[in-house]
């Protein structure tokens, strides 16, 4: 099995203002899906665990985390699992931790070299641990295959090729993994889920094991990997959800809808058909309105989306599991031609060409190169605008420009 990113007793420092029940469950939700890998990888009798980075939320480790942590490992090596592990930039190696003797179980592969470990005759593990936050090496020009029997996996915390939404640390490129000669790539730090190459190599990011906000890579099912495998070749490779809480979007286009009151009937049959599909999960929804029509103006009254949300947190408020509204996110108003705005050569259209470029590059690039000197000491920094999705708010940004502009034209 194969997991990364388990940010265990994450703060959820990027959802907003939320009642007491929803807090102790999101408190929770990051080691519950962590025992439920623990338990998953003992009812399939796994043959190993591999967690490929960011065990933990910050390099100051939390001890319930840790204690949490050494429990679930404890319980997969009396089941005679062993767990190979790489710290990534959240729990770099020179983070405090809590344990100094770790199981005979788990092996933490070090920072100084790519370290080669033999579990029997079924695989060679390769791995590198970061030993600080900031790596900018690429670590993927390090591995190389060995002599070792069955098998030949690596573990790495690593940015393979463009990733907007995340820095990127250790960057590489498929073709470095691909000149490494490995079997099984078992990345980390990218949390969508992705299948970059299906064989030789197979070069796979599971996501994170739970959901931590309501930006576009943190929607959706999350969980592990479960690699099938027969002697000396990989079979297939099946994606096992294990999340406690799953983060969700309910679009809700406001063209053709009369009035806030059609809104809310709109917004609820939206909630009523996730709570369907999510078979009875706790569930944590973003409302997004798109669209163009005579709503437009009400939205933006003040105080409009701030009672439509407290309206609906009340009447779906109802026993069995969890559902709450984060938020309403307002982009109606914005459906425009943006490819033939593009054309036109004027001020609106520059907009999008500006924002246009800006995707072009590594967007958290761009971001961390200006963000940075917020982050020296003497300056108070928000912690949870490390967990704002960049690219959504870029995209609102033009939308709304572009569309005041076209609103004056109007006039």
């Amino acid at each position: 099995m194969h997991a990364a990113d388990l940010h265990l007793d994450t703060p959820f420092v990027g959802i907003g203002r939320v009642a007491p029940e929803v807090r102790a469950r999101l408190r929770d939700a990051s080691l519950e899906a962590f025992d439920n890998l623990v338990q998953a990888a003992l009812d399939r009798n796994a043959a190993f665990v591999l967690l490929a980075g960011d065990l933990y939320d910050g390099a100051e480790r939390g001890v319930r985390a840790q204690l949490r942590f050494l429990r679930g490992v404890e319980r997969l090596g009396q089941g005679g699992i062993p767990v190979f592990a790489v710290h990534g930039n959240h729990d770099p190696l020179d983070g405090w931790s809590a344990i100094r003797q770790p199981p005979e179980n788990l092996i933490l592969f070090g920072s100084e070299r790519v370290e080669a470990r033999v579990v029997g005759s079924l695989a060679t593990l390769y791995g590198i641990s970061y030993p600080r936050r900031e790596v900018e090496e690429n670590l993927a020009r390090r591995f190389r295959r060995g002599d070792g029997p069955g098998l030949h996996i690596a573990l790495l915390h690593a940015s393979v090729n463009s990733q907007p939404e995340h820095a990127p640390y250790s960057p590489c490129t498929l073709d470095d993994l691909c000149a490494a000669g490995m079997d099984y790539w078992a990345l980390g730090h990218i949390h969508q889920r992705q299948v970059l190459r299906d064989g030789n190599p197979w070069v796979v990011y599971p996501g994170n094991l739970q959901g931590r906000g309501v930006k576009s890579s943190e929607l959706g099912a999350k969980g592990a990997m479960l690699v099938h495998a027969s002697d000396d070749r990989i079979e297939r490779v099946r994606f096992l959800p294990l999340d406690c809480v799953r983060f969700q979007e309910a679009p809700v286009d406001i063209g053709g809808l009369a009035d806030l009151d059609a809104l809310r009937k709109a917004v609820r049959a939206e909630i009523a058909r996730l709570r369907e599909s999510e078979r009875g999960r706790d569930l944590v929804v973003r409302v997004v309105l798109s669209g163009r029509g005579p709503l437009r103006e009400d939205l933006r009254r003040e105080g409009a989306l701030d009672g439509l949300l407290e309206e609906l947190r009340q009447e779906l408020a109802e026993p069995g599991p969890i559902l709450w509204l984060d938020r309403i996110t307002d982009r109606s108003g914005s459906a425009l031609d943006r490819a033939a705005l593009a054309q036109r050569g004027d001020f609106p259209a520059e907009i999008l060409r500006c924002g246009g470029g800006l995707r072009d590059e590594p967007l958290m690039q761009f971001v961390e190169e200006r963000l940075a000197p917020l982050r020296k000491p003497r300056i108070a920094w928000l912690p949870e605008m490390d967990s704002w999705d960049w690219s959504a708010l870029l995209r609102e940004a033009e939308d709304r420009a572009v569309d005041l502009l076209e609103s004056e034209q109007e006039r």
